[in-house]
């Protein structure tokens, strides 16, 4: 769909690149001859996803830890990027969500996908772009959200909320950045499956069936929204800012919301899916 060397020259940081939907972003990126930052918890993952990519597109890739809440830690981790050359692109793509009726929540709970989905996404955000306006340097900021953002979502609450405000963050920026030549927007993916938002979102199958009715009768294709992302960070589209644009085969305008159809699942179900989810959080934690 594009040139090989559509982004050749450009440098990007995908955060939570290492898994899930940041490694196949920052894949496709390389593949199209970017040079590539990830980061994430889990060095093992990081590692092993930047030796495949330069195996793979001998494309430069560094990686390193990052606890995206810690904002101090994040300021100097893009300060050590920009000292060896400026960034020419962000995407904010770590995360952390799980289901959970909202009335079985604890604040720690709450404030464990706040932290990272809405606290530490504008960290990031605020430390590459600051360092963009200081040096006179354009850049592109594409977000990973979700269509909760319009519809919002049951058994979802603390990401609906923190995503919802971060929709509000890429119009908001657009607004004040666009004068630097900076372009900030969201993707909002419908379901596409990837091992660790499986494990939570949709414990008890791989087909989606979970997230509710589809107008297509199928998730997402990786090379779907790979396309769009690349799209959204090469050059030639500086006029498209402050968008969120939904990848989701028309999902969400059926209405309900992505989870709504949990409604229906008895206490024992529930009890069944948080000992799932319990077991993949504890697999995580034991590979870091």
């Amino acid at each position: 769909m594009f040139k090989d060397n559509l982004l050749k020259g450009k440098r990007i940081l995908v955060t939570g690149g290492g898994t899930g939907l940041g490694k196949e972003m920052a894949t496709h990126f390389a593949k199209h001859g970017a040079e590539i930052f990830i980061c994430g918890r889990r060095e093992n993952v990081l590692e092993e996803t930047a030796n495949e990519l330069t195996k793979e597109y001998g494309a430069k890739v560094h990686f390193s830890t990052l606890d995206i809440r810690d904002s101090k830690d994040v300021d100097s981790y893009i300060q050590s990027i920009f000292d060896s050359g400026p960034l020419d692109g962000l995407v904010n793509n770590a995360a952390g969500n799980f289901i959970s009726p909202t009335k079985d929540l604890s604040p720690k709970g709450f404030d464990a996908i706040a932290n990272i989905v809405f606290h530490g996404t504008f960290y990031v955000t605020h430390a590459v772009g600051k360092r963009w306006i200081e040096s006179n340097h354009k850049g592109s900021i594409i977000s990973i959200l979700a269509t909760w953002v319009w519809t919002g979502s049951p058994y979802v609450v603390p990401s609906a909320m923190s995503k919802s405000g971060l929709n509000a963050m890429t119009q908001s920026l657009a607004a004040e950045w666009g004068q630097y030549g900076i372009k900030v927007n969201a993707i909002a993916p419908g379901p596409f499956p990837t091992k660790g938002a499986w494990e939570r979102l949709n414990p008890n199958g791989e087909d989606g069936s979970v997230m509710g009715d589809h107008p297509m009768g199928r998730v997402g294709e990786m090379n779907e929204l790979q396309n769009l992302a690349t799209f959204l960070m090469a050059d030639g589209c500086e006029y498209l800012t402050g968008q969120t644009i939904a990848i989701d085969g028309a999902q969400y305008l059926t209405g309900g919301g992505t989870f709504s159809n949990l409604s229906k699942l008895s206490e024992d179900d529930w009890e069944q899916m948080r000992n799932m989810i319990r077991s993949s959080n504890n697999k995580d934690k034991a590979d870091r």
